[in-house]
C-alpha cells in the first residue's frame, strides 16, 4: 500500500466510529439481555477487523472507497439490528458480507477496459436474459422470484449491466454511419433500444419506482457521449433525441395507471389510512425523533410495513435522530464522490463512475424525498442502508466499479504488437 500510516488511521477511524455507535446502543438502547449487545459488537468489530486484514492483499492506488463502504455497511448493521429492540439482524449482516464480496468481484472485472470492451455483446445479452427471467419466473407482472427462504429481484442486476453496457460502447462515438442524412453510431441506437425496452418492461411490471434510476444511468452516460473527444454530435441529432424523450414523457403521464396518478396528486393528510399511510407515519416518526432521536429500538415505526427498506430514512431519524440520518446520507455522498477526489484514469472508467453515481444519487433522492413527502412515494431502497439482498449485492458490484476506476489495469502492448508497430514506423520513414 502507498501510505501505511494513512491506512492505519483509516482503520482506527472506522473502528472507533462503530465503537461509539455500539456504546450508544448499550447506554440508550432498548434490549432484554446484554448478550444481544455482545453479539452485535462481535459481529460489527469482527467484520471490521477481518476486512482490515484482507484489503491490503488487493493492490490498489487508494482504499478510500473501501473504507467508506465498510463504514456505511456496519452502520446499517447497527441500524437494522436496533429497529424494534436490539438484536443482531443476522440476515442483514450476511447481505452486508455479500456486498463486500460483490464489491471485490466488481473491482476485478471492471479494471481492464480493453478486456471488458470485448464483452459488450455479453452485457447486452445478459440484460435480455434477466428480462426473460423476470417474465417467466416472477409471476403475474411481478419483479420478485420467491424461493421460500429468500426472494430475489432480478431487475436489480440490470443496473450494473446497464452501466457497463453504456461505458463499454463509449469508444464507438467516432465510428459514425450516415443514415438518411443523420450521423448514426450503431452502438448508441442499441443502447437506447435496450434502455427503452427496460423502462417499458418496468412499466408493464408496475415497478415504476425503478424507472428514474435506469433513466438517470442512461442520461449521465449520454451526456458523456456528447462530450467524448471528436464525437461531434450534431444539433439535429440532439434536438431529435430531446424531442423523443419529451414526447415519451408526456405519453407516459397520460397513460399512467389510476393508482399512479392518485399517488402523484394525493393529499396524504386527507387520506392517512390509504395512499398516505406510510408517509404520514414516516413524517410523524421524524418529528417525534427530533434531532437526537428516541434511542435505538425505542421507536414505533418498526410496526409499519417496509420500515427497514422503503422508509428506512424515517426509521433511522426516529430512533437515532434527524442529525444522524443526515450524517448517514453525507457518508453515502462522500463515498460516491471519491472518484472526483481521485480522478478516473480513462474515459471508460469515467463513464462507468458517472453511471454508478447517477444510480446511487437517484435512489437516495427517491427514498429520502419520498419518505419526507417531498415527492410521491416510490418504494425505492436506500443504498447499503435498506434491507434487501438483491439491492445489497448489486450496490456492492457498482461500488467495486468505483474502486476499479481508481486502480485500473492498463496492460502493456504484447511483443507482437510492439514489433508490428516498429515495422510500420520503419516503412513510414
Amino acid at each position: 500500500m502507498s501510505n501505511p500510516f494513512f491506512y492505519f488511521l483509516s482503520c482506527v477511524f472506522v473502528a472507533v466510529s462503530h465503537g461509539a455507535m455500539l456504546f450508544n446502543v448499550y447506554t440508550n438502547g432498548k434490549y432484554d439481555s446484554i448478550n444481544d449487545i455482545i453479539a452485535l459488537c462481535v459481529a460489527v468489530i469482527g467484520l471490521d477487523a477481518v476486512y482490515f486484514i484482507i484489503m491490503p492483499f488487493f493492490k490498489q492506488r487508494t482504499y478510500a472507497v473501501d473504507f467508506m463502504l465498510l463504514f456505511i455497511l456496519n452502520m446499517s448493521v447497527i441500524f437494522q439490528s436496533c429497529f424494534g429492540g436490539v438484536h443482531l439482524d443476522t440476515k442483514h449482516f450476511i447481505t452486508c458480507i455479500a456486498a463486500l464480496v460483490s464489491c471485490r468481484i466488481g473491482y476485478v472485472l471492471c479494471r481492464n477496459h480493453r478486456w471488458i470492451q470485448t464483452k459488450k455483446k455479453f452485457l447486452w445479452a445478459g440484460i435480455g436474459i434477466l428480462l426473460v427471467v423476470i417474465l417467466l419466473f416472477t409471476g403475474d407482472r411481478s419483479m420478485w422470484i420467491d424461493l421460500g427462504f429468500m426472494s430475489i429481484q432480478p431487475s436489480e442486476f440490470i443496473k450494473p449491466l446497464l452501466v457497463l453496457a453504456c461505458a463499454t460502447s463509449i469508444a464507438e462515438q467516432m465510428n459514425k454511419h450516415e443514415v438518411h442524412g443523420l450521423n448514426i453510431v450503431y452502438d448508441n441506437v442499441i443502447i437506447f433500444g435496450i434502455v427503452a425496452f427496460v423502462i417499458v418492461f418496468q412499466w408493464w411490471c408496475r415497478d415504476l419506482g425503478s424507472i428514474p434510476t435506469f433513466a438517470a444511468i442512461y442520461a449521465s452516460c449520454f451526456f458523456l457521449r456528447i462530450c467524448y473527444p471528436k464525437a461531434k454530435f450534431s444539433r439535429k441529432t440532439l434536438i431529435i433525441a430531446g424531442s423523443v424523450v419529451g414526447i415519451l414523457g408526456i405519453v407516459a403521464i397520460i397513460l399512467a395507471p389510476a393508482y399512479v396518478k392518485d399517488r402523484i396528486f394525493a393529499d396524504i393528510w386527507s387520506d392517512p389510512d390509504a395512499n398516505g399511510y406510510q408517509q404520514t407515519k414516516a413524517l410523524i416518526a421524524i418529528a417525534e425523533g427530533g434531532w437526537l432521536g428516541k434511542g435505538p429500538g425505542k421507536g414505533f415505526l418498526h410496526e409499519i410495513f417496509a420500515y427497514e427498506s422503503d422508509i428506512v430514512f424515517a426509521t433511522i431519524s426516529e430512533e437515532w435522530g434527524l442529525l444522524f440520518a443526515i450524517m448517514t446520507v453525507i457518508v453515502l455522498i462522500l463515498m460516491i464522490a471519491m472518484p472526483l477526489v481521485n480522478p478516473p484514469r480513462s474515459y471508460y472508467h469515467g463513464t462507468m463512475c458517472a453511471g454508478v453515481c447517477a444510480a446511487f444519487t437517484m435512489q437516495m433522492a427517491l427514498n429520502i424525498f419520498g419518505s419526507c413527502n417531498m415527492i410521491p412515494f416510490t418504494g425505492v431502497t436506500l443504498p447499503f442502508i435498506s434491507a434487501g439482498g438483491s439491492s445489497m449485492v448489486t450496490s456492492g458490484i457498482m461500488t467495486g466499479m468505483l474502486v476499479a476506476a481508481q486502480s485500473p489495469v492498463f496492460k502493456n502492448p504484447s511483443a507482437k504488437q510492439k514489433k508490428s508497430s516498429s515495422g510500420k514506423k520503419r516503412r513510414t520513414a
